[in-house]
Order: C-alpha cells, then structure tokens, then sequence
C-alpha cells in the first residue's frame, strides 16, 4: 500500500509543475510580465519547470508499475494520472486562473473519469 501512496503523491507533485509548465506562461502573459518575451524564452522556462515535472512523474511511474513490483498495471497508472492531473488543474485554475468558471458540463465530465477509474480497476 505504501507504493500505492507514494506513486499517487509524486503523481499529485508532478501535475502541479506540469500545470504550471502548460499553463503558468498564460498567467504570466495576464500579469503582463512576459509579453515581451520571444516565445523560444517561453519555450525554454516552460521546459526548465517541465523538468522537474519528470523528476516525479518518472519515479511514480516506476515506484507504481506492476513491472517494477508496483501496485498498478499501465492503463491504472494512465486513468489515475489523467484523473490527477485535471483534478490539480482544476483547482489551480480555480485558485490562479479567477474568472475561469466550473460549469455542469465539466463536473459531469469528472464523474465520467471517476466512472473510468472504476472501469480500469474491475477485475
């Protein structure tokens, strides 16, 4: 279980850097600090805080994957991380990105992730 824990915490760090890899260039361009930039120095930031997003997606993988003795098969380890990594955009959105609003249509699309959860992890 505690391989279990841990994939899912490395899972949890490594969508937030991804989130703000993606993402976090879009606030800054609406802080008005990189509206100057060339888009290669947006690139190369975005790439710089993606780094430390594999410095916790590849151990989870690793700590998680039945290859390696861990708890999950790959489609587990895919449905988790996916339902992860848009529940962490979710709230980073809603904490960063104010005026972004969660409308009906996406709390049914996170009800079907919950459903593909389930699915992937029946037997």
């Amino acid at each position: 279980m505690s391989q279990a824990i841990w994939t899912i915490v490395l899972l949890i760090f490594s969508n937030i850097f991804m989130t703000f890899a993606w993402y976090g260039q879009l606030k800054l361009s609406q802080m008005n600090i990189t509206t100057d930039w060339p888009l290669i120095f947006i690139i190369l930031a975005s790439w710089g805080v993606a780094l430390l997003e594999y410095c916790f997606m590849v151990p989870a993988n690793r700590i998680g994957s039945a290859i390696n003795g861990g708890p999950f098969g790959l489609m587990q380890l895919k449905v988790i991380q996916e339902v992860i990594s848009l529940t962490v955009f979710t709230v980073i959105v809603a904490l960063v990105f104010k005026g972004e609003p969660i409308q009906w249509n996406h709390i049914v699309a996170f009800v079907c992730l919950i459903a593909a959860v389930f699915f992937v992890f029946l037997k």
